[in-house]
Order: structure tokens, then C-alpha cells, then sequence
């Protein structure tokens, strides 16, 4: 799962290049050449993420060990890929593998996923002038095929 204040576009130009240990010039250069592109403010300002950050240090890392930038921008492609493929992976494990997930409908009528093990969340309700308050334990199982 994605963590969002790692991919938060939040870092300038100077702040991601002091934490990536490169200077300024650097980074606009990679951005040039497509191997770490920044996101873009509505002024056309560059904003880096933690991410960006995460790959920059890794262009440096390649670079070191003598890969030349042609080389670098296939290695970061083929890794995108190779990550956005275990993810449909993943999506594929969990239709194949049905009993991996249970659903139930939530207190608003909708269904959840819910973990193995647990029931879905339950809102109370009072019986009229009974006094008595009673949860909903219905929990949905779907299994496709069966």
C-alpha cells in the first residue's frame, strides 16, 4: 500500500537535492533527460516527493557503479513495471483466491472488506420502548462458483 506523505509532492528544487546529496543543477538535468521527473506547480515550479528523492539516490547509486543515464532511465522503467505488475498481480491473487477476503455490509449498506476472523463494524439499534439495544452480527461470505 502507497503511503501518501511519501508521495507527497511537497520538497523545492534545493530541499530535495540536499537530501539527495546532488546539486541543484542535477536534478534539473535528470528532469530534462526524463529519468526523475519532478511534479509541476500551477507556475511551473518543480516539486519533489520523497519518492523522487528515493530515485535520485538511486540514479546516484547506478551512476557510481558505472551505468552510464541511457542505461539508469531502462533500469528505473523496467523497475515501474516490474512494480505496477506484482500490484495486478496482487489484484489476480485476490480474485483466484476468493477465501483470501470476506465482505460484509457495513452499517450504511455498503460492503467492506473486512480481515479474516472479524466482524464487520455494527451500529446499535433500539428496539421501540423495549429499552433494549440490540447489533446486527449478519455477516456477508462471498464466494465465487459456489
Amino acid at each position: 500500500m502507497a503511503d501518501r506523505s511519501y508521495d507527497a509532492p511537497v520538497l523545492t528544487v534545493s530541499a530535495a537535492a540536499e537530501l539527495a546529496g546532488m546539486h541543484a543543477q542535477t536534478l534539473r538535468q535528470y528532469d530534462r533527460l526524463g529519468l526523475v521527473v519532478p511534479h509541476r506547480t500551477a507556475g511551473r515550479g518543480r516539486r519533489y516527493s520523497l519518492r523522487d528523492v528515493a530515485a535520485l539516490r538511486e540514479v546516484q547509486r547506478l551512476s557510481l557503479e558505472g551505468v552510464n543515464l541511457e542505461g539508469i532511465s531502462r533500469i528505473l522503467a523496467l523497475q515501474r513495471e516490474n512494480a505496477a505488475l506484482l500490484a495486478a498481480l496482487e489484484g489476480l491473487r485476490s480474485v483466484i483466491d476468493p477465501g483470501s477476503r470476506v465482505f460484509a455490509a457495513s452499517t450504511t449498506g455498503d460492503v467492506e472488506s473486512v480481515p479474516r476472523g472479524r466482524r464487520a463494524r455494527t451500529r446499535p439499534t433500539a428496539e421501540a420502548g423495549s429499552g433494549v439495544v440490540r447489533t446486527s452480527g449478519a455477516l456477508v461470505l462471498w464466494r465465487p462458483g459456489r
